[in-house]
């Protein structure tokens, strides 16, 4: 059988000094004054019952002067105890919710740093749950602490010195009993942490399947799918159900163990106590002092045995968020890195290799030279390599081997601060935040004026749509911009991208999810962007690249061919039967009408 204390194991000890450490430590002086306010509730909860002994023996001696000073005495200590637990709490609170709301913000500023790669292994509802579920154990366990753990031990501690003063005997017979609810309190508790860790998985993945099915139910409707999403959330939910009732079953079990200890002291004391003053050895002051400090101490007890299940529930959610906070990126400036400056443009991959995973090779062999100043397309099957190898150039992710570089450049070497301020991106996923459309613009040059955000919205042909919003620029587009349509959307991005002015832009194909009309005037705005910068052009239809300056073919990870082109039509190769296929796709609904 196990003999670990309940609430500090030795394998919880680490954490709990890493909180004390890095969040609790620097509010030590507002926890000071926490803890002298503790001894004056202690203090005071101590003196009751011996004010309660004297009182009564008082009365037994039939002391009138009792009957006037009792309650003064009585009114004076609750009042001093009552404020001391008012400003007591008002402190904690202040203590535990600047406690939280920095340790969120910390693991939010870790999460924004964080690697692509890092972020995609929880979806974002199950890292939106760490800032609820989990803190709300730790907020609770931290609050429990101090109102709950020191307070009520201190108010234990006072009350048993009470009752030594009174009778040290029937002190010892009330202590016997504690130890024998210990141990099975501790298994308890071990059982809730192994739950609690479960439950806040499991909860993170319902919400991630509560958030995919309802960003997902337009395609899940026109499929008929929604008999499976209810059945997929309600497995999701009945798992969650069932962690939860083990941990309220195990938690269940406290009271009765406690309440169960606390009538066996109560019953040895009443048969001891009654004994003595039977024979004349306690007066009945002796025996109401004493009773009412072990019923006074029976509340907090409970609280404190009960703490016992809090505490590993939160050990559980910090354990995570240590873990989370502990997974340090890989894609940082090095020592020594200089800030980067554009004299050119000229993009150069040499001999670049990259893996996702050890044993999936996404990139192989990349050699390719982009003008400066000038169009590249990157054009090829879905899952040849096209947005990874454009991803390197920013670093969303980092070569396995060779480099990547700008300007003679390797893009490691420079702050990523000064890349990718160098750098505009146009993707067919448009981000939009719910802010106004002139925040949303803004994005790309913070600071920017209303002009200038007037001229890159007239430049991306959004200018027209945006007065006619309810509130014009003022308008709040949503959440994601669901207030807005695709195309509109897009022209947004692209008044972004047009603002930041940078001299390389990556376009992902930033034209898909247009209509014929809105892309001819977005396309027109593309042309007025490109001119002059070096430009990476990923597409699909490749109608929309045969004006590059230079098309990559890709195929497998590896670049299959290059030219322009009329070049690669006459090569009849990848491209070519590409070329075709699609000029074939592009004739067939128009001979069917």
């Amino acid at each position: 059988m196990s003999k670990r204390p309940p609430l500090v194991t030795r394998d919880t000890l680490p954490t709990l000094m890493r909180l004390w450490r890095e969040w609790v430590r620097p509010h030590w002086a507002t926890l000071a004054l926490v803890l002298i306010l503790i001894a004056v509730v202690s203090a005071a909860t101590g003196a009751y019952p011996l004010l309660i002994k004297e009182a009564f023996n008082a009365f037994e001696q039939k002391n009138e002067e009792a009957l006037v000073l009792g309650p003064i005495l009585v009114i004076l200590l609750t009042a001093i105890r009552g404020g001391a637990l008012w400003a007591r709490a008002v402190l904690t609170n202040k203590v535990v919710t600047r406690i939280e709301a920095d340790m969120q913000s910390a693991l939010y500023a870790h999460l924004i740093d964080a690697d692509i790669a890092q972020l995609g292994r929880e979806s974002p509802a199950a890292l939106t749950q760490r800032f609820t579920t989990d803190f709300a154990f730790i907020k609770e366990a931290l609050t429990r602490v101090f109102t709950v753990f020191l307070s009520d031990l201190g108010m234990v501690i006072a009350l048993v010195a009470s009752m030594l003063w009174i009778d040290p005997w029937l002190t010892l017979v009330a202590a016997v009993v504690a130890p024998f609810a210990s141990l099975p309190i501790s298994r308890i508790g071990r059982k809730l942490r192994r739950v609690a860790t479960s439950t806040q998985e499991e909860i993170g993945a319902m919400a991630s399947h509560v958030s995919e099915s309802l960003a997902g139910v337009r395609v899940a409707k026109v499929f008929s799918l929604e008999s499976y999403l209810k059945q997929r959330a309600a497995d999701a939910f009945e798992t969650v159900r069932a962690l939860k009732m083990k941990a309220a079953n195990a938690r269940a079990k406290l009271d009765p163990l406690l309440e169960i200890g606390g009538g066996i002291a109560v019953a040895g004391v009443l048969v001891l106590i009654g004994w003595r003053i039977m024979h004349g050895q306690s007066t009945v002051g002796d025996f109401t002092g004493f009773v009412a400090a072990l019923l006074m101490a029976a509340q907090p007890i409970r609280a404190i045995g009960n703490l016992n299940a809090i505490i590993q529930e939160a050990m559980a959610a910090l354990k995570r968020y240590f873990a989370l906070m502990d997974e340090q990126p890989t894609i940082f400036d090095r020592p020594g890195a200089r800030p980067l400056v554009v004299s050119a443009g000229h993009v150069r991959f040499e001999n670049v290799h990259f893996h996702y995973r050890a044993d999936v090779p996404a990139l192989g062999g990349i050699d390719l030279d982009l003008p400066a100043g000038r169009t590249t397309a990157l054009v090829g099957r879905s899952g040849s390599g096209k947005s990874t190898l454009m991803s390197l150039v920013p670093r969303l992710y980092d070569v396995t081997r060779g480099r990547v570089t700008i300007d003679g450049t390797d893009v490691r070497d420079v702050t990523l601060a000064s890349l990718r301020a160098n750098i505009a991106v146009v993707s067919q996923e448009v981000v939009l935040f719910d802010d106004t459309v002139r925040a949303n613009i803004a994005f790309g040059r913070p600071g920017a004026d209303d002009a200038a955000i007037e001229a890159a919205a007239r430049a991306a042909a959004a200018h027209d749509f945006i007065c006619r919003l309810p509130d014009g620029y003022d308008t709040r587009v949503g959440s994601a911009g669901t207030r807005l349509s695709g195309g509109e959307r897009q022209r947004i991005a692209l008044a972004r991208a047009i603002l930041k002015d940078a001299p390389i832009l990556l376009l992902d194909e930033a034209t898909s999810a247009l209509d014929t009309e809105s892309e001819k005037a977005v396309q027109e705005a593309l042309a007025r962007l490109m001119h002059g910068r070096t430009t990476i052009v990923i597409a699909h239809r490749l109608s929309t690249v045969r004006d590059a300056d230079l098309i990559v073919v890709m195929d497998g990870g590896r670049v299959a061919e290059t030219g322009r082109h009329d070049e690669l039509v006459a090569r009849n190769g990848i491209y070519a039967k590409l070329y075709r296929l699609q000029l074939a796709d592009d004739v067939t609904p128009a001979a069917a009408k």
